[in-house]
């Protein structure tokens, strides 16, 4: 009798929220206290969300408190519906861009979900399939202008596409890498323009390949997230001494931890009209 009321219980406390955010922010806190992370340098120790699906807020918020903020402006490519995504937390707290989105679903989601910066045009939505080949001309109308974040998550083709653009440099970007290719691999998925993800580990790119790339574009690796999905980078002529060395997969790769994604942090996420004070 108890065995089954003991199951019947373990299964209630799983199926809650509450069981696993105290468990998996419990390990975080823990993960966080080893050695590797207690350099004030490392970005992973400032990791926290509002809007991100992770903890990618926290650590962007930190790269800018390091490097300042030029103009506010960002561009994020992937973002769904709209209410989780990169770049939705600046733009709450004052930032104007550009999102693309592939879907024109979930466009007309972000419609519903994001008007208010829609209306007042803080935001702005174009619903396009990004790729290699057309990313330098969606991009012309912003080539003069200080981009300080791109952010992009297409679950594929991410690194061609950046390995492709030349119409703007920003100072930071965010791009996804996958961490079943550890280092020192130096994998990359083929660019397929039919690509769509299957919910398998064959995407995206190593993070090696990624620091490779990164050099080459003139951006140093400063970071991934504890999660293992997003890679930071940022231009080396903002880096100085302001981060943790060396800029490398080996010192910053941070293993797949994806049980963090699925775990709600607290409110459902919902945006409207708001002001800074």
């Amino acid at each position: 009798m108890f065995a089954k009321h003991f199951k019947r219980e373990v299964h209630r406390l799983l199926e809650s929220h509450w069981y696993p955010r105290m468990f998996i922010f419990s390990y975080w806190e823990q993960a966080l206290r080893g050695e590797r992370y207690q350099d004030p340098k490392n970005l992973v120790r400032f990791g926290s969300k509002a809007y991100s699906q992770n903890d990618e807020d926290g650590i962007i918020s930190e790269i800018f408190n390091r490097i300042g903020i030029i103009n506010m402006k960002f561009i994020e490519i992937g973002v769904a519906e709209g209410l989780e995504n990169n770049s939705l937390n600046l733009l709450v707290n004052g930032w104007s861009g550009t999102w693309f989105e592939i879907s024109k679903e979930e466009c007309e989601k972000i419609g519903i979900n994001c008007k208010h910066f829609l209306s007042n045009g803080s935001l702005k939505v174009i619903n396009q399939k990004i790729s290699p080949n057309n990313i330098n001309q969606l991009l012309e109308n912003v080539r003069d202008q200080e981009i300080d974040l791109f952010s992009i998550d297409i679950d594929g083709n991410d690194f061609w596409v950046w390995k492709a653009l030349t119409a703007i440099s920003p100072r930071v970007v965010v791009i996804e890498y996958n961490a079943t290719w550890r280092p020192p691999s130096t994998t990359v998925m083929e660019f397929d323009d039919n690509y769509q993800w299957d919910g398998s580990n064959y995407t995206g790119t190593s993070l090696k390949a990624l620091e490779k790339l990164g050099h080459e574009k003139g951006y140093n690796l400063v970071a991934c997230n504890f999660s293992g999905v997003n890679a930071f980078f940022v231009r080396k002529d903002l880096c100085g001494d302001k981060f943790l060395e060396p800029y490398t997969a080996e010192k910053h790769y941070e293993p797949a931890r994806y049980f963090f994604s699925h775990v709600p942090s607290g409110h459902h996420s919902r945006v409207g009209p708001v002001i800074q004070y």
